[in-house]
């Protein structure tokens, strides 16, 4: 017996009503349905199973927040809105998280890897598309955009600044001038010289001597 479209999506409105209110609920993600416990049931969960949620330093939330909210973007527009080069590693623990992949590449000088979010990013925010984000507040896109993801849904935590300053570091200050000396949250990052493969991607000619 076949089932319309239609059909299902009034059962499966049924079901989220005959669940609401419970300690379990039905919500709808990016790769279809699920039953999950209640939000405001996570404290008591917690508690039974206590867990430390992984830690990222800012950089690389910044830089998952950036792509979620401009995608598809290349490691040279992620660096022009930090102002700060993002070392492969940041993206390859994304990419390695499954949060997010490349999607194509921008053609221009080098053709730049396109970064976009996945399926497995939004089903652990609990959503079911991009629209569902809460929308930026101000100007700055960096910062806007770091407070208004819930972290605490992907079940991961931010880094202390002063664990930041005994691992590697993962930024370097961009080459644009046209960007402010200093931008803000980046005061954990510890600078270092700039590799030529870091600007892979910025789309950028080289200039050739006089």
């Amino acid at each position: 017996m076949e089932v319309s479209p239609d059909a299902l999506k009034t059962l499966l409105a049924d079901l989220q009503l005959d669940w609401a209110g419970r300690g379990v609920e039905l919500v709808q993600v990016a790769s279809g349905w699920r039953f999950q416990s209640r939000p405001e049931l996570r404290p008591y969960l917690d508690r039974l199973h206590p867990e430390k949620p992984p830690r990222y330093t800012r950089a690389t939330l910044e830089t998952l927040a950036i792509i979620a909210y401009r995608q598809p973007v290349t490691r040279g527009d992620m660096e022009d809105i930090r102002g700060v080069t993002i070392n492969s590693l940041i993206l390859k623990q994304l990419e390695d998280r499954g949060w997010v992949e490349v999607i194509g590449h921008r053609e221009t000088v080098g053709r730049p890897a396109l970064f976009a979010t996945t399926r497995q990013f939004l089903d652990d925010l609990g959503i079911s598309s991009l629209d569902q984000l809460p929308p930026l507040e101000g100007s700055d896109v960096q910062e806007s955009a770091l407070d208004r993801l819930d972290f605490e849904s992907l079940s991961v935590s931010l880094q202390p600044p002063h664990e930041d300053a005994e691992i590697a570091a993962e930024a370097v200050p961009a080459a644009d001038a046209s960007l402010p000396d200093s931008a803000p949250g980046l005061a954990s990052e510890l600078p270092l010289e700039a590799s030529p493969q870091d600007n892979h991607d910025t789309g950028a000619t080289p200039t050739q001597p006089a």
